[in-house]
């Protein structure tokens, strides 16, 4: 790690003809969607909650599905609107040197901030979609929503009776092949790869890091918590991402 000031971060930027980026639930807190292992996280505030985002909990007690639709139905995600840090992006992706935002979030607020889809790789999936686990249906959340207004706590697949989920990849899950094959191609042809908001600590998400540096491109990680990547990072910020992203992007 080489030093800890945006002088040198927009420097990077300036020098970088190939960027992709990998954003965490950082990027989000703004939009007032929590994280998870932050101070105010979702698993910190309340351990028992992880439960309900591992797959085997989900498949095996009705009550984790019944907890986690109830969780689905009050959740943020569908009053969130995406802030400055999502927007930043956006604009960026007009310089022609954003290769692709590989995203851990499944909020779908780089889309709603105007960032090309076929440039998002949602690498644990969408909370904005539901599918059937046994027959593989799929379909828009909005689509599910009213049935726990109308009083289903555990709503089944309307096509086989299966159960049902968000498609988000979840604990125990793996995930999409060819999803994780595009965020491998993006960050082997980045020359700057930078790391927003996450702790990195989940994996294979995290592992971009090593392959990104592996191939010879810079890291810049900014994040509030410290990562288990800071000493190999050519730059860490601890910056609130919210303030400092918009700037470093609109004089890159």
């Amino acid at each position: 790690m080489s030093t800890t000031t945006a002088a040198e971060v927009a420097r990077l930027l300036g020098e970088a003809a190939s960027i992709t980026v990998l954003t965490g639930a950082g990027v989000s807190t703004d939009s007032g969607i929590p994280d998870f292992r932050g101070p105010q996280g979702v698993w910190t505030k309340n351990p028992a909650a992880e439960k309900l985002f591992t797959i085997d909990n989900y498949l095996a007690d009705p009550d984790v599905r019944r907890q986690a639709w109830a969780a689905r139905r009050k959740s943020p995600l569908w009053t969130a609107k995406p802030n400055a840090a999502h927007r930043a992006l956006a604009d960026f992706e007009r310089t022609g040197r954003l290769r692709a935002i590989v995203t851990q979030n499944t909020d779908g607020l780089h889309q709603a901030a105007g960032s090309d889809p076929a440039r998002v790789i949602e690498i644990h999936g969408t909370a904005r979609d539901a599918a059937c686990l046994d027959c593989g249906a799929r379909m828009p959340m909005t689509e599910v929503l009213p049935r726990l207004e109308a009083g289903e706590t555990d709503p089944p697949c309307l096509t086989c009776g299966g159960i049902l989920k968000s498609a988000t990849i979840s604990f125990g899950q793996q995930l999409d092949g060819d999803v994780l094959d595009a965020a491998v191609e993006a960050t082997r042809e980045a020359d700057l790869f930078i790391a927003i908001g996450t702790s990195l600590g989940v994996y294979p998400a995290a592992g971009l890091c090593d392959y990104a540096l592996a191939h010879g491109a810079r890291l810049v990680i900014l994040n509030a918590e410290p990562t288990p990547y800071d000493e190999v990072a050519d730059t860490v910020l601890r910056e609130p991402i919210g303030d400092v992203l918009p700037g470093l992007l609109s004089d890159s």
